[in-house]
């Protein structure tokens, strides 16, 4: 395949199509200020948006760079062939109508298969996309209007959503887009090699991703991989998450989205900080273009209004923020250019007795910006421009200068609203180094964003499935557990029997109390194939005889159970093997305490997500209550992913409800495993 970089950044563009879209292609370039030649091509139009047409592209003075395909999908397709042959770098595949179609006649995939076929080893984007602007070089393959201008550094932006790729360019929030683009089916070039192509613009400074669904995993973790070594973060804007989400994931590109939990855990695991919104997808992006990534979650927070800074308390409570108690140095060089009459703390309120004074101002900021916090942040909302003078605010960012060039911490001025952040002051202020965050909820976000990808990737790379195997078989629990104890995970001493009174003697051999189960119920609770604390023969003879079936499981009781908790291992084709760790036994479904992690996860990635969960003080011994053998249930954890691991090619879920942890031991005393047969 030819490289990426002749059609992004391309010296010659050609534009197929005489519609109003492609006439606003051509215009579009010319606005910008692209400096090649712009060659449209129409079999009847003598010219487009004012330049001269050529009747084919066969015609064309060389073969173009990139090219603008805006005709219907059968004709895109014989214009993919010509330009191929005749050499040309690559095109944005404008008509819709293919694989992410639903019609009558069923043509749309192979219609897309055809497309890719005409392109040979020529670069398409989409089909069924906008296509993309470079603003760095000035291109501008796109159909519409956009909001962008040219620039010498910043950010790129890959989608696969087209509108939301348009309302990107229209922010008013000063960040500088160095690429918007769209790819549409991924017919040939996917998300993950496309965005791997901009980050290796020494000009790009981070990338925004908006995904449906991660595609080609492999290709993904390797684009993550490359962001990390070239020191460039990576944003993340995911939908996907409820199943109406999921619906038009399948319908607007035919994207797998797969399960929001295996999408965390996946973003994770690469490093990479995920989002909710697009405004917080810009605002971090503002962040991480102007200071990268933070060294900590510690801010220091200011404000001269105490009820602003009540609320930005109230806010990061939660977060993976801190706004740490004043130092003793801090409270000195506050003390120092306060004076006595301003309670001290962080967030501060420092009151108005040095509004005006940018020398205080720069004090009290500089004090704030001690060595252990990441980023001082000024809360500030500027006046309408269009009806107030804000020149008196401006000292504000004045003061934030002096203390960034003081201290080396970089600070950032915080507005509670958007609109309170007006566009040509944050672009006043980020060429200052100050970096300007529009509204409390994505600012926060933001910094938010910026302080996880400061602490790294969190493990190697994930674990990636098969071929999803074939003819799934749901394991007895019998079974289930000889499987898991050659693996090394702890399970009860047990027995099967296929009568009554086979299951009482077996019973006597293990030794009372016991466990009854029939075997082959998934679940048992429910199904009533279950007896617990059973404590003579005649209690096992009766639960038997009242289960039904002709095979039993017999087990140990396991007592002394300080929690139990779920051991979960789901085989999702979007993001890898994902494991859920969480409250078990009854209370999983009611209580909905999980974490999820990426297998495979070494023991100090397992004990971060175990403390995640809100039954974690349990296992340290809650109100004078025996501690778990913290150091058993991570053992156990371990083994069942080894298990689980060992048996990838064919495994589908496995999952212990519940492993039961004691003061000594953690064992696995309830089992489902669906095994499939190799593809």
């Amino acid at each position: 395949m030819q490289p990426l970089s002749r059609l992004m950044r391309p010296r010659s563009i050609a534009v197929v199509g005489g519609g109003t879209w492609c006439a606003a292609v051509v215009a579009g370039c010319r606005k910008i200020g692209f400096a090649g030649p712009v060659w449209p091509v129409h079999p009847v139009k003598t010219e487009v948006a004012g330049l001269p047409a050529f009747a084919s592209v066969a015609d064309l003075p060389e073969a173009p760079d990139a090219v603008f395909i805006g005709v219907n999908r059968e004709a895109s397709i014989e214009v993919l062939r010509a330009l191929s042959a005749m050499g040309a770098g690559g095109a944005v595949c404008f008509a819709s109508g293919f694989r992410e179609s639903v019609s009558e006649t069923g043509d749309g995939a192979a219609l897309q298969a055809a497309l890719v076929e005409a392109a040979g080893p020529m670069r398409i984007l989409g089909p069924n996309c906008y296509g993309f602007l470079n603003l760095l070089d000035g291109a501008a393959l796109w159909p519409d209007q956009h909001g962008a201008e040219r620039v010498e550094m910043g950010v790129a932006i890959v989608t696969q959503s087209s509108n939301l790729a348009l309302n990107l360019t229209m922010q008013a929030r000063a960040l500088p887009l160095a690429y918007v683009v769209t790819v549409g089916n991924q017919a040939q070039s996917g998300l993950p090699e496309i965005a791997e192509s901009l980050l290796e613009d020494r000009r790009v400074t981070a990338l925004g991703l908006h995904v449906e669904g991660v595609g080609n995993l492999a290709a993904f973790a390797a684009m993550a991989a490359r962001a990390q070594s070239l020191g460039k973060p990576v944003v993340i804007l995911k939908s996907g998450s409820s199943e109406g989400a999921r619906a038009a994931a399948l319908s607007h590109t035919g994207s797998l989205a797969g399960s929001d939990a295996g999408a965390g855990a996946l973003f994770e695991r690469l490093g990479l900080a995920r989002v909710r919104t697009p405004a917080e997808m810009v605002e971090a992006l503002k962040l991480l273009h102007a200071v990268g990534p933070l060294p900590s979650r510690d801010i220091g927070v200011l404000s001269s209004s105490g009820g602003e800074a009540g609320i930005i308390a109230d806010m990061v409570e939660g977060r993976a923020l801190i706004c740490p108690p004043l130092t003793e140095a801090q409270r000195g060089g506050l003390r120092a250019a306060l004076g006595p009459k301003v309670a001290l703390a962080n967030p501060l309120d420092y009151h108005t007795y040095i509004w005006g004074d940018r020398a205080a101002l720069a004090r009290v900021f500089t004090a704030m910006c001690a060595p252990h916090v990441a980023i001082g942040v000024a809360i500030l909302d500027f006046p309408r421009p269009d009806r107030c003078d804000a020149s008196a605010w401006e000292i504000v960012i004045d003061a934030c200068a002096d203390a960034t060039a003081a201290t080396g911490v970089p600070m950032a001025i915080l507005s509670s609203l958007a609109e309170t952040m007006p566009e040509a002051t944050a672009r006043a202020m980020l060429a200052r180094g100050v970096v300007p965050l529009a509204g409390f909820a994505e600012g926060l976000a933001a910094l938010e964003a910026a302080a996880r990808l400061g602490q790294g990737v969190a493990g190697s790379a994930p674990l990636v499935p098969g071929p999803a195997p074939a003819a799934p078989r749901l394991m007895t629990e019998a079974e289930g557990k000889a499987l898991l104890a050659t693996h090394g995970v702890p399970v009860p001493r047990r027995a099967v029997a296929s009568t009554p009174a086979e299951a009482y003697t077996r019973a006597v051999e293990i030794g009372f109390p016991v466990v009854l189960k029939a075997l082959g119920v998934a679940h048992k609770t429910e199904a009533g194939a279950v007896a617990l604390g059973l404590s003579d023969a005649k209690a096992v003879e009766a639960a038997a005889l009242s289960m039904g079936g002709t095979a039993f499981l017999v087990e140990e009781m396991v007592t002394g159970g300080v929690a139990e908790i779920l051991v979960g291992i789901l085989r999702d084709p979007a993001h890898g093997f994902v494991m859920t760790l969480g409250a078990g036994g009854v209370l999983t479904e009611v209580l909905g305490d999980t974490a999820s992690l990426l297998l495979p996860a070494d023991a100090a990635q397992i004990e971060v997500a175990l403390d995640r969960l809100r039954i974690a003080p349990l296992l340290g011994g809650y109100r004078g209550k025996p501690a778990a053998d913290r150091a058993a249930l991570v053992a156990s954890i371990l083994a069942v992913q080894e298990c689980a691991i060992a048996h990838a090619a064919t495994l589908i879920e496995l999952e212990i409800n519940p492993l039961i942890v004691t003061p000594g031991r953690a064992v696995a005393v309830d089992s489902l495993i669906q095994l499939g047969e190799m593809p």
